[in-house]
């Protein structure tokens, strides 16, 4: 017989009710809900912990944490019998260990696609930024080839002022030398013109030669770039896809494993103890919730009053966190800026190593600060990014993009698909990631590429 037709039920009729399942209320109190990251941090159960329920804890093959729950009345009628409730307690113990199970593999797949992006993410920025040093040196040594012709074409004139090949000639019968000294004189200087005519083409030649293979390598590196692009979208896509996956497991979990619970302990007849067990975490429950919105409340209305305190902005100026002006853009926190664009010292930490060059710049406003939209957009990309910890993509159309990183931990207030507006808050302020310290990470992006957001912003009315 198969695993899946061994669950027993009781073939009397059901006795009494025995007052051991929860009522109908009592069965709505779940544990404290939980999310992705909370889960990841309790470290609910390990890959090898997934191997072993495959290979030993689910011996009811296909009825696992997917689909076939007991019911309530499956549970008393169990109860009534010590061989079907037997079966009931080791159904319902692997149901829950597979629910566990279940989040703890999706969440490590997640994790190593968030990795696999943001390394993607990485050398397609660090391509991109080798070409274009490519081309600015190819783009050098071609005006410098341009230069050095031009100064050959003028020596060039300054020796046959006379016309033809035989100045030489006409300065030795034109009768005008003073002497012979004064002859040689000047057949010296013509001399060193011909030498120092000869050297500027040299040189013309040369950086030509190096400007085209210069050119030609920046074309080979912008093909790399190309292609390196295309992985990290894709590795993009996977992430999120991923990290979708294993927010939807801990969500079944969250919804299925209080009830699982309080049935086996009506099958262990522990039902009060776990009943007042649910209650006080619904308690602590409903107070996280309540603390975490005060938090964000307590977050926007500082950015808020700081925005109010500094005059807003508009115009051509800064503004404040979250002060469009005309331009349609704000500055995406109120935090002073610790760390510029381009290339910098690497740090080391437990956490890791920072990059050598920073493709953005860091607004440090403190912890659990408020992250603002910095134009009108749609979310890309929410979750977690390797180096960059937790981290938010926008995209605003036209090749114009925007990112932010470092958020807290339960710290993004928008999800993948959502469209937000300039100056709407979407993220507090972390430490996540590669980060010695809680910041914004903030990066501007023109057709995937990250540019300077000094200069992008500045461009738009505001000063990061």
């Amino acid at each position: 017989m198969e695993p899946d037709s061994v669950t027993v039920k009781a073939s009397a009729e059901p006795a009494p009710e025995c007052g051991c399942a929860p009522s109908p209320a009592e069965q709505k109190r779940l544990w404290p809900h939980m999310n992705r990251r909370s889960a990841l941090g309790l470290g609910i159960l390990g890959v090898a912990a997934l191997s072993a329920f495959g290979a030993a804890v689910n011996p009811f093959g296909s009825r696992a944490f997917a689909a076939d729950y007991p019911s309530w009345d499956d549970v008393v009628a169990a109860k009534n019998n010590e061989a079907a409730k037997q079966v009931e307690i080791t159904n319902i113990q692997n149901l829950i260990a597979g629910l566990e199970a279940d989040v703890a593999a999706k969440n490590q797949v997640a994790k190593q696609l968030a990795d696999e992006f943001y390394v993607a993410q990485q050398a397609y920025f660090d391509a991109a930024l080798r070409a274009d040093q490519l081309q600015q040196q190819a783009d050098a040594q071609a005006a410098a080839a341009t230069d050095a012709a031009d100064k050959a074409g003028r020596v060039a004139a300054q020796l046959y002022r006379n016309g033809g090949d035989d100045t030489s000639m006409e300065l030795f019968f034109s009768g005008s030398a003073a002497g012979a000294d004064d002859l040689l004189t000047r057949l010296g200087a013509m001399d060193k013109l011909v030498e120092r005519n000869q050297a500027l083409y040299a040189q013309a030649v040369t950086a030509r030669d190096s400007a085209q293979s210069l050119s030609d390598q920046a074309a080979v590196q912008r093909a790399e770039r190309d292609k390196l692009q295309k992985i990290a979208e894709d590795k993009m896509v996977a992430a999120q896809q991923a990290a979708d996956a294993a927010q939807a497991a801990l969500d079944t979990q969250n919804a299925k494993r209080g009830e699982l619970e309080a049935q086996l302990a009506a099958l262990q007849d522990t039902a009060a103890k776990t009943l007042a067990e649910y209650q006080e975490g619904e308690r602590i429950r409903k107070e996280a919730e309540a603390a975490a919105a005060k938090a964000k409340a307590d977050a926007e209305a500082a950015a808020r009053a700081a925005l109010a305190n500094s005059g807003g902005g508009g115009g051509g100026g800064s503004g404040g966190g979250g002060a469009v002006v005309g331009s349609g853009w704000c500055r995406p926190s109120s935090g002073w800026r610790s760390s510029g664009y381009g290339a910098r010292a690497t740090q080391c930490g437990s956490q890791g190593c920072s990059s050598s060059f920073h493709y953005g710049v860091d607004l440090a406003a403190g912890c659990g600060s408020a992250i603002y939209a910095a134009a009108a957009g749609r979310v890309v990309y929410a979750g977690d990014n390797g180096g960059y910890g937790n981290y938010i993509k926008l995209d605003h159309g036209g090749g114009i993009g925007t990112g932010y990183g470092h958020i807290r931990n339960g710290g993004i207030f928008v999800g993948v698909g959502q469209w937000v507006s300039a100056g709407q808050l979407i993220a507090s302020e972390g430490n996540t990631g590669r980060s010695f310290g809680c910041h914004c990470h903030f990066e501007t992006y023109v057709n995937g590429y990250p540019v300077n957001p000094v200069d992008f912003m500045a461009a738009r009315g505001i000063s990061v």
